[in-house]
């Protein structure tokens, strides 16, 4: 779709390709106020040599960046380095970090709080507060790290004796003040990678040590000045990097503003607008978004269309398919787990999924919901390879049991994955290798973390398989993946703040409302506003500077479109960001509020779904139950597709007791009790309840129904029970008597067989007897079944199956409502049976003559129906 050689060289190695007016390359070479002259300037007045200079940049997105403007600039001469802290801590060989040290790391940082919380008196709340320390202590670390490590000492005086003036030190927030004086002690008896600049030697060998800092000011500089005296300079990237409305800089160009109506609107307008650019040749394009899920949307939706990406962003490592592996054999390895647990992990191990689906239909056959009882079942013994497999998950799943050291986990989940036949497809799989190694399942990281753990605080810490389930997950959470960049990208995925200095041909803002882009929001953990100003870190104004800031860079970008959504999920009205308010103000002659649709508008074809209209001649049906001409009556293509195919919905493992589990163990209720007490007449009301009670115990451990799910109708039961009684004691006296129950019948006709169970007969003192079929509904539908006789196919067809003459039959409509139970006759049951088995013969004469079977769509009928996806209703075109 898009022509990479139609556009610039994308991409930041090739920024110099952009003209010099570019504002991001004037940042670095304009010849008044740009990086380079500023930096000329001052090794100058030092009389440094550039190639004896260290330039320390913000973030590493810079440095090839800065590396080529400067040979394009001063093609003559050397270079300054440009690094950044941790790369040139890295080359200078920084110690590596103790067992002590805070690492940045959320799982090996978690486990040291809450190891140190143990060590407080605070282990009861450990899991509660490590979070809290771990971000408290990660707020809190680069102001120790500025520090000279002789000089920390004396920092964390001061800080301990701050935080003791400040009201969070006592009274409700006790526990927060404890993190925080742990925190203090934590950061301070640190080591950090930037504690190799604090070298005197590195003076030798180095003329000036330049800071280059973004929108805030690097707390490092002033630590590293107490060694390096005048040979140091802090320099801003950006010599006035002011808010718009303050900024003395030419106006920037137009912005297009983009109101939309939802979030798949802003995605698809953001990814419209991106496109358009590109074919533009306005490539590389800088795409903006707090919003993860938006910026996920977005991505699938460039990527669809074929466009080149470089997302420096990334995405949870928890999301990604290589977690969900992961996760789903820890999950499955429970004591607890259920039948779908353990199933959807060994569909996902290449070790069983030739098997799965015979397993899951074995499970799913005999309703086995927890798989602690799937190796009993009657289904899966029946299989001869089946009790193999559950015995071989089984021996694996054993092995994850016990409470054990962390290293201890690694290794046995190490072992869990190749055992299942996933460890060698994460490791090919690029998710699953950065997954692997941040969870240290590496065979080189796992003996690094095995040496770590000698000597930490948690190292022999024992936890269970829950627990350690906890950690991975706040692994994963905590961690990025980044996807391989390609080589010429046109868009880049990026934080607004990292825009700065970097030349972009154009720039998509999406995700720009009050909620996603807040220009003073809340500074991260719990140092409250005093504290944060006297342990020095950064102030809720300062942030909302940057952030001002950064925004009037990147709106410097030559193309920039502004996108919001108007709506939440909820259809709660949205306002756009104070920021994009504050630009339509200030900047009325530089903006446009667009009402385009930034979209391509395609015209498709209509092609509508004919409705089906199959034959079902070549499938004949001999055995006809009450459900099949049930079927056939409501919609013959359902006739079709369940009976005739035979085609049938996947029944779940996971389903509540419902109404129909209650109907179902209330037919096996009342047949245990009528068997047992035969004769109800010669029984009193005592007799009867306890009768019945005991033969509802023995139906509830027969059908083996969980106590908890089946509560509510337990609890219904004993209006219900005296309800039944009540009608008993009137049907009996008529000298109606129960003859039997859940019986089951076949009645010949010619090439066809009537089949059925029918749930009660009782005999009448002449010799006639009463059809009886239960039922729960309520009784306005029960009354509504017998209203039209020759549509009422059920109690017909159960008539069918009898050979009397003369019957009566109806429904029983079993309630614990105040009314009790009640029967509901079909006062014209012989015309009624002896209309459906004429028109059932019929029916079946046109069937094996080719007559079509057309779907109906009727609406009543195609609400709950299984074979709605195969008929295709919602597709029909209009006849």
């Amino acid at each position: 779709m898009t022509n990479p050689g139609a556009g610039p060289v994308s991409g930041p190695i090739a920024a110099f390709d952009f003209p010099s007016d570019h504002p991001a390359v004037a940042v670095w070479c304009d010849p008044v106020h740009g990086f380079f002259q500023r930096l000329r300037a001052h090794l100058a007045q030092r009389g440094a040599h550039p190639g004896r200079t260290v330039v320390l940049l913000p973030y590493a997105q810079l440095r090839p960046l800065a590396a080529r403007l400067w040979a394009q600039l001063y093609p003559q001469g050397f270079a300054p380095r440009f690094e950044t802290t941790q790369s040139w801590a890295a080359v200078l060989g920084a110690a590596r970090p103790g067992p002590l040290d805070i690492r940045f790391d959320l799982g090996l940082d978690g486990l040291t709080a809450q190891a140190l919380l143990a060590r407080a008196g605070l282990a009861e709340y450990a899991n509660a507060l490590r979070g809290t320390l771990v971000a408290a202590a990660q707020t809190l670390a680069p102001m120790a790290a500025a520090q000279p490590p002789a000089g920390r000492t004396v920092w964390a005086a001061q800080a301990r004796h701050r935080l003791a003036l400040d009201a969070l030190a006592g009274g409700a927030m006790h526990l927060e003040a404890a993190s925080a004086r742990i925190a203090i002690e934590w950061v301070a008896a640190s080591g950090y990678a930037s504690d190799a600049l604090f070298d005197p030697g590195l003076l030798a060998g180095t003329d000036a040590l330049v800071l280059a800092h973004g929108l805030l000011p690097d707390p490092l500089a002033e630590g590293l000045r107490a060694v390096w005296g005048e040979a140091l300079l802090a320099l801003p990237l950006v010599e006035r990097p002011l808010p718009l409305a303050d900024a003395p800089m030419p106006a920037p160009p137009p912005a297009v503003l983009r109101a939309c109506s939802d979030a798949e609107d802003e995605a698809q307008y953001a990814a419209a607008c991106a496109i358009a650019h590109i074919e533009a040749g306005r490539y590389p394009l800088a795409l903006v978004s707090s919003d993860r899920a938006l910026t996920r949307r977005l991505r699938a939706l460039l990527d669809g269309a074929g466009v080149a990406i470089r997302d420096e962003t990334g995405w949870k490592l928890s999301t990604t398919l290589a977690a969900g592996q992961l996760m789903a054999a820890l999950r499955a390895c429970h004591w607890s787990a259920s039948s779908d647990t353990v199933l959807a992990w060994l569909k996902l191990a290449p070790r069983w999924q030739a098997t799965t689906d015979v397993l899951e239909a074995a499970l799913r056959t005999d309703a086995v919901r927890d798989w602690a009882g799937a190796a009993h079942s009657q289904a899966v013994q029946a299989d001869s390879g089946l009790p193999a497999l559950c015995s071989q998950v089984n021996a694996l799943r054993d092995r994850m049991a016990g409470r054990v050291s962390v290293s201890q986990w690694l290794l046995r989940l190490r072992q869990l994955l190749d055992d299942a036949g996933l460890l060698a497809p994460l490791q090919a799989d690029a998710a699953g290798a950065q997954m692997l190694s941040a969870l240290r399942l590496t065979e080189a990281d796992g003996a690094a973390f095995d040496a770590l753990a000698a000597d930490a605080l948690w190292g022999a810490r024992r936890m269970d398989l829950s627990e350690f389930t906890q950690w991975v997950n706040e692994v994963l959470e905590a961690s990025n993946f980044q996807p391989s960049h390609p080589l010429r990208e046109e868009v880049v995925f990026l934080p607004l703040s990292q825009m700065l200095a970097r030349p972009f041909a154009a720039l998509v803002l999406a995700g720009c409302d009050e909620q996603r882009l807040n220009p003073s929001p809340e500074p991260v953990g719990l140092w409250t506003p005093a504290q944060r100003a006297a342990l020095g870190l950064p102030t809720r104004e300062a942030t909302e500077h940057a952030t001002s800031a950064a925004w009037a860079q990147a709106l410097r970008t030559p193309a920039v479109d502004v996108l919001w959504r108007t709506a939440d999920e909820a259809g709660e009205t949205l306002l756009p960001s104070t920021l994009v308010r504050l630009l339509q103000v200030q900047q009325v002659e530089q903006v446009q509020l667009s009402q385009e649709d930034p979209r391509m508008l395609r015209t498709l074809a209509h092609q509508p779904v004919p409705r089906p209209m199959p034959q079902g001649d070549a499938l004949p049906l001999r055995e006809w139950t009450q459900g099949a001409y049930a079927d056939l009556r409501h919609c013959p293509y359902r006739f079709f597709a369940l009976r005739q195919l035979g085609l049938r919905a996947v029944p779940e493992l996971e389903v509540e007791v419902d109404k129909r589990d209650f109907g179902l163990w209330l037919h096996d209720v009342l047949q245990r009790f009528h068997t047992r007490v035969g004769d109800t007449a010669g029984h009193d009301d005592v007799a009867l309840r306890l009768a019945l009670d005991q033969a509802a115990q023995a139906s509830t451990e027969a059908l083996a129904l969980p106590a908890d799910e089946f509560l509510p109708f337990d609890a219904a039961w004993p209006k219900l029970r005296e309800g039944y009684l009540r009608w008993l004691r009137a049907h009996t006296a008529q000298g109606l008597r129960f003859q039997s129950g859940e019986t089951e019948h076949r009645l010949p006709l010619g090439d066809l067989v009537l089949y059925g169970r029918v749930d009660r007969i009782d005999s009448a003192p002449d010799g006639s007897r009463l059809l009886l079929d239960y039922k729960t509904e309520s009784l306005d539908v029960s009354k509504k079944r017998t209203k039209e006789p020759l549509e009422d196919t059920q109690i017909a067809f159960y008539a069918a199956l009898l050979p009397d003459d003369t019957l009566r039959g109806g429904y029983l409509n079993l309630s614990d409502r105040e009314e009790g139970t009640k029967l509901v006759e079909q006062t014209e049951l012989v015309a009624a049976r002896d209309a459906l088995i004429e028109g059932l013969q019929q029916d079946w004469a046109r069937i094996a003559q080719g007559a079509p079977l057309p779907a109906l769509g009727e609406a009543a009928a195609c609400t709950y129906c299984d074979a709605r996806g195969l008929c295709r209703k919602d597709f029909w075109g209009t006849p």
